[in-house]
């Protein structure tokens, strides 16, 4: 005999998206997403209030686990870390932003994969050295580069990493998105699965995401030459006609 699943409680998903899209607060997105969730499904209020309070004690010592790398980093920075990573990066003349990124998005891909996903990172990797990095092999190339570039490369960089992350750490077996479906299936449909059959099926698609953002990196490069080279001529002209 079926068992009929009930779907309602996925508009806290819905929820979740509509609250980030329209920019409210997170921490309030996150709480009416949760009410949301429980009231479709017919939990009683005190059962949601008490999810909330411990999924809140749970995480309670999140902040000192991301404050204390945000400490170390800043100190790097101060002594020049930034400096240092764009003075080694000008060092390879065959460098650009694109192939440095695309490198970056093969390792963060397998580093996730095997469940090293702290290794990388907006804070501890791509504003201190991944992004400098990529500012400076475009300025080995083109010179100093305008504030609009400057912010593109920055962007370019954490999406990279987002991605890397995103699709490679669906391969590791022990993810918690890999539990949930199998979990999921097993309760509500009674579908038999094993958590590694559907890590292996992530490969697929970790491929697709690996080869679909190296081009739009490609595509980054030859649009910055094209960019950058016409600013170049012009100031020489300009130079020129003085």
């Amino acid at each position: 005999m079926d068992t009929v699943v009930n779907l309602w409680p996925l508009l806290g998903i819905a929820a979740i998206v509509a609250g980030f899209l329209l920019r409210f607060n997170p921490v309030l997105v996150v709480i009416v997403a949760g009410f949301v969730t429980g009231f479709a499904a017919q939990m009683p209020l005190g059962d949601i209030l008490e999810k909330l309070g411990s999924g809140f004690l749970n995480t309670r010592n999140l902040p000192l686990i991301l404050l204390l790398p945000l400490a170390v980093i800043g100190l790097l920075e101060r002594h020049g870390l930034k400096e240092r990573a764009q003075t080694w990066i000008a060092q390879i003349k065959t460098a650009t932003a694109g192939r440095l990124l695309i490198v970056y998005l093969f390792v963060r891909e397998i580093t996730a994969a095997l469940g090293l996903t702290s290794l990388g990172g907006h804070p501890q990797m791509v504003r201190p050295l991944l992004a400098p990095m990529a500012e400076g092999a475009t300025e080995n190339r083109y010179g100093d580069v305008p504030p609009a570039v400057r912010d593109r490369l920055r962007a370019m960089s954490a999406a990279t990493d987002n991605v890397g992350l995103f699709f490679g750490e669906d391969i590791f077996v022990a993810f918690g998105a890999i539990i949930f479906m199998h979990n999921f299936m097993l309760e509500s449909a009674g579908i038999q699965t094993e958590p590694l059959h559907i890590a292996v099926w992530g490969i697929p698609t970790a491929l697709s995401a690996f080869l679909i953002h190296s081009a739009r990196l490609v595509r980054l490069d030859r649009k910055l030459a094209r960019e950058l080279s016409a600013l170049n001529q012009q100031a020489l002209h300009a130079k020129g006609g003085r």
